[in-house]
């Protein structure tokens, strides 16, 4: 995922619920990472919440695999 612009495919306000939908997405072999794995779990819900990060070019593909739009 170094040369490829990253972006958030989507927000969550749990730690768990990022995790697994980072598993659907392994599943599925896109590759994707959690942002603010850490700090998702010691400020308030809401306040920082973990986001799912893919590659662009998996963006469409991973939005139609979890029904996002």
């Amino acid at each position: 995922m170094r040369d490829e612009t990253l972006v958030v495919l989507a927000e969550y306000n749990t730690l768990m619920e990022a995790e697994i939908t980072k598993s659907i997405l392994d599943s599925a072999g896109i590759e994707s990472t959690i942002r603010n794995e850490y700090m998702s779990t010691l400020y308030p819900v809401g306040t920082m919440p973990a986001q799912i990060v893919v590659r662009e070019s998996d963006m469409e593909r991973a939005q139609s695999l979890l029904k996002l739009r």
